[in-house]
């Protein structure tokens, strides 16, 4: 990863970052609470089913790929690698221990939501 100049960074990242912006700026957002057409007023709107085990299983897996990331960064500037930064590196580390972070929260207030409903009256 280069980086233009000194505490820059590289102006084709930053294209690349706002040709991406463009592109989802472009695209039509679907509401899944847009009002039906008047002539489909019985019809039910098609919902995407989402799948709790699935995205739980990307997410974990997010995060695993960024501690993954971190650590060869880590690895490799201690190695001496020229191409890797210590900004990079450090900021790799930090985006790790966030998610990582983020993932704990989660995983505690899914644990006391379940704690919650198991001590319910029924």
């Amino acid at each position: 990863m280069s980086i233009g100049g000194i505490g820059g960074i590289d102006p084709g990242r930053i294209q690349a970052m706002m040709e991406q912006l463009k592109a989802a700026a472009s695209k039509p957002a679907a509401s899944p609470l847009a009002p039906a057409a008047l002539g489909d007023l019985g019809a039910k709107p098609a919902v995407a089913k989402l799948d709790f085990a699935d995205a739980l299983k990307n997410t974990l897996q997010g995060v695993s790929d960024t501690q993954k990331h971190s650590a060869a960064l880590g690895q490799r500037f201690a190695m001496g690698d020229d191409t890797v930064s210590l900004s990079d590196t450090m900021i790799a580390m930090q985006k790790s221990s966030i998610a990582f972070q983020s993932t704990v929260q989660v995983r505690n207030k899914l644990v006391s939501a379940y704690h919650d409903i198991m001590n319910m009256q029924v």
